[in-house]
C-alpha cells in the first residue's frame, strides 16, 4: 500500500511484534499503518523453497515452550499443520563422532551447569554465566558452544539473571510448511507499506514526525518494534534523543546464529530427523539436523564469534564450512552427496544486524527499560522487551500484543 501523509498509529517493523500489534489494532476505528524496510513480511522469521524438495527456515524454525507459545493457537486457525515429534538435540544421535557414553557424560556436565546457574541467579546478583562453568571440566568448550546457539554469543557475554529469567518448557514444536510461512500468513491482512525504511522518529511536536524512505509520516502514535541493533547503532534516531532506550539497547545486543540448508543425495539410507555433532572440544563447531522433516538435506546450524567469522568469510562460506565438518565426521564419501542450497548472515542483514537479543551481565533490566512507553506517544516491542520469552517469535509477537494495549488503554483513558 502507499504511505499516507497521517496516521492515528503507525506501527515500525512488520516482523512478529509488529504483526502482533497490528492484529490487536484492527478493528479499533484507529487509522494504522505498519511501516517495513523489507519488501516482505516476517522480519527474522523467513521460510524459503531452498530447491523442489526442501523448505527450509532461513531464521527461527521451533516454537519454543509450545504449551505456552501463541503462535500455536494461530497456526491451527489458519491450518497450518504442527509437527510435534521430539527435537533430536539431545537423542538420536548419528555416526562415530559423539559416541553414547561421551554424549551421556556431556549431557550430565551441562545440566550440572544449568543447575549451578539457577542457584547463583537465587542470590539476585548478576554476573556472566562463564563464572558457572566447572573449573577445568573438558566439557565447558562444548557448553560455551551451546551457549551460542542458545543465545547468540559465549558466556562469558551472558547475564546470568537473564538466561534464568526465560521460561522454557522444553516443549518445542515445528510447522510443517515453515514459521516464517506461518508469520507471514498471519500478517496477511495487516495494512503494510513495504520499502519503508524509517530513519528517524522525531517526538518534538504535538504529533510524531517520521521521516521515511517513502516520505514523512505524522502519527499521534508509533509502536518501535525494531531490533535492539538498530537502536543502538542509531541507524533510526530520535528526536529529542533517547539516551535511556539506546543505552538500553546497548546492553541486549543481537548475537549471531545462522542456519545453512545442503541437499543430500541418497537421502533415504539417512535416518530421518538425526542429529550430528562432534566430541570436538572446542566452542566453534556446527551442529547438524539429518533429515529435517524428512527432507532431502542436512540442516547446519552456527553460532557466536565462530558464526560472525564465517559470515565474514564470504557467501558459501557457511555451507564450505559444514560439508567439511560432515566429511570430517562421517568419511569424505560423504561430500560428493553434498550440495549447499541455501545459507543465513543475519549479522550482515541490514534491517536485523544479528539474530536475536541476550543480556550482557549486568544488564537483564534492560528489557523493562527498553519496553517503557515514553511520553504516552512512544511505545516499544520486540523480542528483547519480553520479559520472559525474549529470543523467540511468539515472545515478539506478544509484546507487540503488549504495545498495542498499551495504546488502547490510554486513547481510552483521554
Amino acid at each position: 500500500m502507499s504511505l499516507p501523509s497521517s496516521v492515528d498509529v503507525a506501527i515500525i517493523g512488520a516482523g512478529a511484534a509488529g504483526l502482533g500489534a497490528a492484529h490487536v489494532l484492527n478493528g479499533s476505528g484507529l487509522s494504522v499503518i505498519v511501516l517495513e524496510a523489507r519488501d516482505r513480511l516476517g522480519g527474522r522469521a523467513w521460510t524459503v523453497q531452498a530447491s523442489p524438495d526442501v523448505t527450509f527456515d532461513v531464521g527461527c524454525g521451533w516454537l519454543h515452550s509450545a504449551e505456552q507459545n501463541s503462535f500455536v493457537a494461530i497456526a491451527e486457525q489458519l491450518g497450518f499443520e504442527l509437527n510435534k515429534d521430539l527435537p533430536p538435540w539431545r537423542e538420536r544421535a548419528y555416526g562415530n563422532a559423539f559416541p553414547q557414553s561421551e554424549r551421556d557424560d556431556f549431557m550430565r556436565a551441562l545440566d550440572e551447569f544449568y543447575d549451578r546457574l539457577s542457584e547463583a541467579a537465587e542470590t539476585g546478583e548478576d554476573r556472566p554465566a562463564a563464572t558457572c562453568l566447572a573449573p577445568g571440566n573438558r566439557w565447558n568448550p562444548m557448553i560455551d558452544a551451546i551457549s551460542t546457539y542458545v543465545n547468540g554469543c559465549e558466556l562469558d557475554e551472558v547475564s546470568i539473571l537473564d538466561w534464568d529469567a526465560y521460561e522454557d518448557t522444553n516443549t518445542n514444536w515445528r510447522v510443517r510448511r515453515g514459521y516464517g510461512a506461518l508469520i507471514a500468513a498471519y500478517g496477511a491482512p495487516c495494512p503494510v507499506a513495504f520499502n519503508c525504511n524509517v530513519t528517524l522518529i522525531d517526538h518534538s511536536g504535538k504529533r510524531v514526525r517520521l521521516e521515511t524512505s517513502l516520505g514523512t509520516l505524522a502519527a499521534d502514535k508509533v509502536i518501535v518494534t525494531v531490533p535492539t541493533n538498530l537502536i543502538a547503532d542509531e541507524a533510526i534516531r530520535f528526536s529529542p534523543a533517547l539516551r535511556a532506550k539506546v543505552d538500553a539497547a546497548r546492553g541486549l545486543p543481537l548475537g549471531a546464529d545462522d542456519k545453512v540448508t545442503l541437499a543430500l543425495e541418497d537421502a533415504e539410507v539417512f535416518p530421518k530427523e538425526a542429529n550430528l555433532r562432534g566430541a570436538t572440544m572446542r566452542t566453534k563447531m556446527g551442529t547438524y539436523h539429518i533429515r529435517p522433516f524428512g527432507q532431502p538435506c542436512i540442516e547446519g546450524f552456527f553460532g557466536g564469534t565462530f558464526a560472525q567469522e564465517l559470515e565474514r568469510a564470504g557467501d558459501g562460506a557457511i555451507a564450505a564450512h559444514s560439508i567439511d565438518e560432515i566429511s570430517g565426521f562421517l568419511g569424505n564419501d560423504i561430500r560428493r552427496k553434498l550440495k549447499p542450497l541455501r545459507e543465513s548472515r543475519w549479522t550482515l542483514d541490514p534491517f536485523a544486524r544479528g539474530s536475536y537479543s541476550h543480556a550482557m551481565p549486568g544488564h537483564a533490566g534492560d528489557r523493562a527499560v527498553l519496553a517503557e512507553p515514553v511520553d504516552g506517544r512512544l511505545f516499544f516491542a520486540g523480542e528483547a522487551t519480553s520479559a520472559n520469552f525474549f529470543s523467540t517469535a511468539h515472545g515478539a509477537r506478544d509484546s507487540g500484543e503488549r504495545a498495542a494495549k498499551e495504546v488502547l488503554a490510554l486513547m481510552a483513558k483521554r
